[in-house]
C-alpha cells in the first residue's frame, strides 16, 4: 500500500480563468512603439496638469496657458478612455481635439462650457475604468487612490476652462452624462443586467434606491424644507467651514466613494462587480465639477475632498467586509474561488 502524502484530502485552488470579455487585437503591434505612445500620453497628461494647474494657484498667468492645458487634458482623457474601452481612436480623439482647440481659440461661452462638461465626463469615467480588480484591502485602497487622482486632474482641467455656468445645472448634466456613458460601457464589461446573480442584483437595486432617496430628499429639502431645517443645515455647514475648513459631501461619503472600494473588490471575483463601479462614477463626476465655479475656493474644495475621501474610504471598507467575502484564509478541504483576471492597466478591456 502506498503512503498517502500529508496533503492528501486537500483540494488545490483552481488556477485563474481566462479573461471573460473578448478583446480586440492591438492596433500597435510593436511593443516598443506601444510603450513609446503610452509614455507620450502620460507625459502629455503631466504637462496638461501643470499648465491647467496655473488656474488654481496664486500666480497671474495668461488665460491662454490655462485653457491650452485644459484642451490638452481633454484630448488626453479622450485618448486614454477610448484606448481603455477599445473604441475607435481616430473618431473620438479627433472630435475631442477639434472641440478643445475650437473652444480655446474662440473663447465662445457655449464652446467653453461644452468643453468643460466633456472634460469632466471623460475624466470621471476614465477614473473608473482605469482601476483594476483588488483582492486585498491594500490593493483596494491603491485602486481607490488611483481613481481619485485621475478625477482630481479632471477637476483642475475643468477649473482651467473657467466656464461661465450655473454650478447646480452643470453638476447635474455632468453626473447624468457620466452615469449614462458608464452604463453603456459596463453593459458589456458586466455581462448586462441578465448576468447579475440574485445577490448582486439585490445589492445593485439597494444602491439605486439609495441614490433616488438621497437625491429626492436633497431636492425636497432645498425647495420645500422648513426654515428651521434649512437654517440648521446652513449653520452646520458654516460651523464646519469655520472650524475645520471644509465640509464632507454626503453623496461622495455615503455612496460614490464606498462604491469604488466595493466595486474593485467584487471585480476580483466576478465581472458583475462592474455594476457597482457605475455608482462610483457619481463621486468622480462630482469631484471633477467641484471647481467649475470661478467663485469656488480651492483650499475649501481640497479640504472637503480630503474629508469626503477619508470618510468614504472608512465606510467603503466596512461595507466591503460585509458584502465581499474574505478568502485570504483557506480552510481545509475547501476550494478557494477562482480569482478573476483582467488585462493590464494600460491594455484595452475590450
Amino acid at each position: 500500500m502506498t503512503e498517502r502524502s500529508s496533503s492528501a484530502g486537500r483540494r488545490r485552488a483552481a488556477t485563474p480563468a481566462e479573461y471573460d470579455v473578448p478583446t480586440r487585437e492591438p492596433r500597435v503591434r510593436s511593443p516598443r512603439a506601444a510603450r513609446t505612445l503610452m509614455a507620450g500620453v502620460f507625459a502629455a497628461w503631466i504637462i496638461g496638469v501643470v499648465m491647467a494647474g496655473t488656474a488654481v494657484i496664486a500666480f497671474d498667468f495668461p488665460w491662454r496657458v490655462n485653457r491650452a492645458g485644459a484642451a490638452l487634458l481633454l484630448v488626453v482623457f479622450s485618448v486614454a478612455l477610448t484606448h481603455r474601452v477599445g473604441g475607435h481612436m481616430r473618431i473620438w480623439a479627433a472630435l475631442a481635439a477639434v472641440l478643445g482647440l475650437t473652444a480655446a481659440a474662440s473663447g465662445q461661452p457655449v464652446l467653453i462650457a461644452s468643453a468643460a462638461a466633456v472634460t469632466a465626463v471623460l475624466a470621471a469615467v476614465w477614473a473608473m475604468v482605469f482601476t483594476r480588480p483588488a483582492l486585498t484591502v491594500p490593493q483596494a485602497i491603491g485602486e481607490y487612490t488611483v481613481a481619485i487622482g485621475i478625477a482630481l486632474s479632471g477637476t483642475i482641467a475643468v477649473a482651467a476652462w473657467n466656464a461661465s455656468v450655473s454650478y447646480a445645472r452643470f453638476n447635474m448634466v455632468v453626473v447624468a452624462a457620466a452615469l449614462g456613458l458608464s452604463i453603456v460601457l459596463v453593459w458589456n464589461l458586466g455581462s448586462g443586467l441578465h448576468g447579475l446573480g440574485r445577490e448582486h442584483l439585490l445589492v445593485l437595486s439597494a444602491v439605486a434606491a439609495l441614490i433616488v432617496l438621497v437625491l429626492a430628499y436633497a431636492s425636497f429639502v432645498r425647495s420645500h424644507g422648513s426654515e428651521w431645517v434649512t437654517d440648521t443645515i446652513a449653520s452646520i455647514v458654516i460651523w464646519m467651514r469655520q472650524t475645520v475648513g471644509g465640509v464632507p459631501r454626503p453623496v461622495e461619503v455615503f455612496l460614490g466613494f464606498p462604491a469604488l472600494i466595493v466595486g474593485v473588490s467584487l471585480r476580483a471575483r466576478t465581472r458583475e462587480g462592474w455594476w457597482i463601479m457605475v455608482f462610483g462614477v457619481i463621486s468622480t463626476s462630482v469631484l471633477t465639477t467641484s471647481l467649475v465655479s470661478p467663485r469656488a475656493f480651492p483650499t475649501y474644495i481640497a479640504l472637503s475632498t480630503v474629508y469626503s475621501a477619508v470618510l468614504g474610504l472608512a465606510i467603503g471598507l466596512l461595507v466591503r467586509r460585509i458584502v465581499v467575502p474574505d478568502h485570504s484564509r483557506r480552510a481545509t478541504r475547501v476550494v478557494e474561488p477562482e480569482r478573476r483576471i483582467e488585462p493590464a492597466r494600460l491594455a484595452a478591456l475590450k
